[in-house]
């Protein structure tokens, strides 16, 4: 009985973490895209502004949550960065991480 419980559990945890896996990857790009006008289409900057494309997904996400939390200092990403979740942040940075720099 005990390992019935387990072997349920172990399933019901695997399929929720499935379910949040999957992003649409329209919703994904389009979030991106609101980083253009800044970063550049796909990630890829004008002089004198970060490129996003092909940087470390980790150290987006790192930034984009220090933005979010204040504890990194802006003049508009983290008004920008509040308006996703955590989720979407790590979707975005994967995005532009698979971008070709």
């Amino acid at each position: 009985m005990k390992i019935q419980h387990a072997l349920t559990a172990a399933a019901w945890v695997c399929l929720s973490g499935l379910a949040q896996a999957q992003v649409d990857p329209l919703h994904v790009r389009s979030w991106a895209a609101s980083c253009a006008a800044c970063h550049g289409t796909d990630g890829r900057a004008q002089p004198g502004m970060e490129s996003l494309a092909g940087a470390n997904k980790d150290d987006m996400v790192k930034k984009m949550l220090d933005f979010k939390a204040g504890r990194k200092p802006a003049t508009i990403m983290h008004q920008l960065s509040k308006g996703y979740s955590d989720e979407q942040i790590v979707a975005i940075a994967g995005y532009f991480a698979a971008q070709k720099k």
